[in-house]
């Protein structure tokens, strides 16, 4: 839950969403309410309704919410234990009553919605992680179908390939602009092998570093926008390091902003 919980966490603490981009050329664009509240939330979704949502983007009104909640190539196994969390007695995801003001795009926002991105397509056949002790083919699902680590670490939102990642221009060779709401700005890193503008001379410890606890190997903190996933299990970070060696050099040197 690590993804809803950083978009979509409000300021009760709660999964009732808060306002997730407020820029000049997109617009404003809340997170929705993931919380239990029959009507302000997700209460009166089935099972099924919110497998559909998290598979295509399609909410159960028809309308499409975006492709940041679209996950086609999660595992089945995940997809269930999402929804599980969604149904539990977990604080976060307790019925909360806040509701967000529709989103107010520009000409670009509404361009990005309606041209560039669709929903993608319900898989028609089960979709199973591989094991973890195919160390390489985990990590790759880690990196593109559960966390999708790609999509900000290429090239733009509006270029990424939600059925083929790879596919995706400047896959994990960062660039992407990104900007939260109080305006913090940051480019995604280039996070490919590249020695001179990757990642290439890292080490796995200091890999581990900077994703677990959000440090570089010179002691700066990465980006408020690139939250620490102290979480993730010593397993998951090493196949997501394993993964990401075998990922076609870019280089593409990325400036950090301040």
């Amino acid at each position: 839950m690590t993804d809803c919980i950083m978009c979509h966490r409000g300021s009760d603490d709660k999964l009732s969403g808060h306002l997730w981009a407020d820029d000049g050329i997109f617009g404003k664009l809340s997170s929705a309410n993931l919380t239990q509240h029959p009507i302000a939330g997700i209460g009166q979704y089935t099972d099924g309704e919110l497998a559909f949502m998290l598979r295509t983007g399609i909410k159960r009104n028809g309308h499409f919410a975006g492709p940041f909640m679209s996950f086609p190539l999660m595992a089945d196994d995940d997809v269930a234990a999402i929804i599980a969390f969604l149904r539990s007695d977990a604080p976060e995801v307790q019925p909360s009553e806040r509701r967000q003001p529709p989103a107010e795009l520009k000409f670009l926002g509404k361009l990005f919605y309606k041209v560039m991105v669709k929903p993608t397509p319900y898989p028609q056949q089960a979709i199973t992680a591989p094991p973890p002790s195919d160390k390489i083919a985990w990590g790759r699902y880690l990196a593109t179908g559960k966390w999708e680590c790609y999509r900000c670490h290429s090239a733009g939102f509006e270029t990424n390939n939600d059925l083929e990642p790879e596919k995706s221009a400047g896959y994990f060779g960062g660039g992407n602009p990104l900007e939260d709401p109080e305006h913090n700005r940051a480019v995604s890193a280039n996070i490919t092998p590249d020695p001179e503008t990757g990642i290439g001379k890292w080490t796995e410890a200091q890999f581990a570093e900077a994703v677990r606890f959000g440090k570089r190997p010179d002691g700066t903190s990465l980006s408020p926008l690139m939250p620490p996933m102290s979480a993730l299990t010593d397993a998951e970070v090493s196949a997501l390091w394993a993964y990401l060696q075998t990922v076609p050099p870019v280089k593409n040197a990325v400036a950090r902003v301040q």
